[in-house]
């Protein structure tokens, strides 16, 4: 006989037992459901780059991995990309992880042998607004708000070279996709991109943005 077997009949315990279960089968769901969006994202970039080389880390437990990818083009030096998760692993944590972050990010950044000659941003409307990124330089640019596929986006440039290059990558990929903000700074001789990595959608739209960075570096100056 236990000491306080009477407690062990309560309907409250087995809500006990019963909630305790749920909470490792979401575990493991959560687990297995963020391991597949990361191997997802990762193989699409590499299908995207074709590196001669690469390296991943583990920089966030069950929700963050960063990758680092040595390319084969002679302008671009090498790719990065950081990946954070939201924590299903978590349920508990997990709204209000929703309501501070929202969704899963990918962040991807393209170092360039050349820097291009002007500053460029093309910005989805409703991230930049949803604790997206400051840019430093917006107050020199000019401004435009656009329609690009069913989404409001801002477009930034220094000068006009630059617009018509991000507007002739509007025109040509009518669809962002997953694609949320392509950054052209060339003070730090890099293209940062921002993607929200849907399962079998990352290489669909990195693959263009990728494509097209070569010719930022080919305009007249």
């Amino acid at each position: 006989m236990f000491p306080n077997e009477n407690i062990v009949t309560q309907p409250v315990f087995y809500l006990f037992i019963a909630f305790s279960f749920f909470l490792g089968l979401s575990f493991f769901w959560g687990n297995r459901t963020n391991h597949k969006i990361f191997l997802s994202a990762f193989n699409d970039l590499i299908r995207v780059i074709k590196p001669a080389d690469q390296t991943f880390t583990n920089i966030g437990g069950l929700i963050g991995y960063h990758a680092n990818f040595i390319t084969k083009k002679n302008i671009i030096e090498k790719v990065d990309a950081t990946i954070t998760l939201l924590p299903r692993q978590s349920l508990l944590y997990l709204p209000v992880s929703k309501l501070i972050r929202k969704y899963d990010r990918l962040f991807i950044t393209i170092h360039l042998k050349s820097a291009p000659v002007s500053e460029g941003h093309l910005i989805e409307t409703g991230y930049a607004r949803f604790r997206g990124p400051k840019i430093t330089n917006a107050d020199r640019m000019e401004r435009e708000s656009i329609k690009w596929g069913g989404l409001d986006f801002f477009l930034y440039y220094e000068q006009q070279r630059m617009r018509g290059k991000l507007m002739e990558f509007v025109r040509n990929n009518p669809d962002p996709g997953v694609v949320r903000h392509i950054a052209v700074v060339p003070h730090e001789r890099r293209c940062f991109v921002f993607m929200i990595p849907q399962r079998g959608e990352v290489a669909k739209s990195f693959g263009p943005v990728y494509d097209w960075v070569p010719s930022i570096l080919k305009m007249d100056k």
